[in-house]
């Protein structure tokens, strides 16, 4: 109501029999009036369905509920939580910006980037089956790369776009890779992008099939971590993250394929 419109105020105790009659006949008329307005408005618009209702509800209860276990059913808040503190600092930042998101028809993955003008190193497995791909950067935004070097057998791949004065990581010449060395690792896990996370180097495994041995690490390695640095407390790069495993002693574990690997496909 608005304030400045006169109010009258009617008090029961003042009215007399015949204005009480008067009033409540008034107030008969008005319900039936808005009564017959209410059901020409029903009859002019389609009813809602309720089937469709509840199908709405329970695909955001479902959608809801997927994205909580996604990320609450797995120790993520602690990755949240470190990726956030290492974020903090400023080298951890730096290397941030090389890293790049990897996306095709089928699945997102990462990479980074080793070189100014757009040379991008990933997994093979994350671009398996595509010419190309599109890569975004933290800063510099999204571009198509084109598949210029497969390496099946170490599950490495080299892509190329056009760019210049991009921001990138240093590969490590003469990586050391000893039992409990501290790393860092950076990509796209899950839902998020862009997560700096930590481990400790393990040691190295034989997996079958494979001829180059890789190393295992204890880190909280998920889905789209896949083509993700691994530096050394220098911020060189000595290896790429492909895949997680489940060792008969050390339970489950991150997996990178060393740097050196890299050199030798070359």
């Amino acid at each position: 109501m608005n304030p400045n419109e006169k109010q009258q105020v009617h008090f029961i105790e003042d009215i007399d029999d015949d204005e009480l009659q008067d009033l409540v006949l008034e107030a008969q008329r008005e319900a039936l009036s808005k009564e017959a307005q209410e059901k020409r408005s029903q009859k002019k618009k389609r009813p809602f369905p309720k089937w469709l209702f509840w199908l709405i509800s329970i695909v955001m209860v479902v959608n809801t509920f997927a994205v909580i276990f996604e990320v609450y059913s797995i120790p993520a808040i602690e990755f949240l939580k470190t990726s956030a503190r290492l974020s903090s600092q400023t080298d951890i930042a730096s290397y941030k910006k090389s890293v790049v998101v990897i996306l095709t028809k089928d699945s997102k993955g990462t990479g980074f980037s080793i070189s100014s003008d757009g040379t991008i190193l990933t997994n093979y497995h994350v671009i398996e089956g595509n010419d190309k791909v599109m890569v975004t950067f933290p800063d510099e935004g999204r571009f198509t790369a084109k598949v210029v070097h497969t390496y099946p057998a170490v599950d490495l791949a080299v892509l190329e776009i056009n760019g210049e004065d991009l921001p990138y990581l240093e590969l490590a010449k003469q990586p050391a890779y000893e039992d409990n060395e501290p790393i860092y690792f950076i990509g796209n896990p899950l839902s998020f992008t862009s997560i700096a996370n930590e481990g400790t180097i393990i040691e190295s495994i034989k997996l079958k099939d494979w001829e180059e041995p890789v190393m295992m690490i204890k880190a909280p390695v998920y889905r789209g971590n896949s083509g993700s640095p691994v530096l050394d407390r220098k911020g060189q790069v000595i290896g790429v993250v492909f895949a997680t495993l489940e060792h008969e002693t050390h339970g489950n574990v991150g997996l990178f394929v060393p740097i050196d690997a890299y050199y030798r496909q070359q």
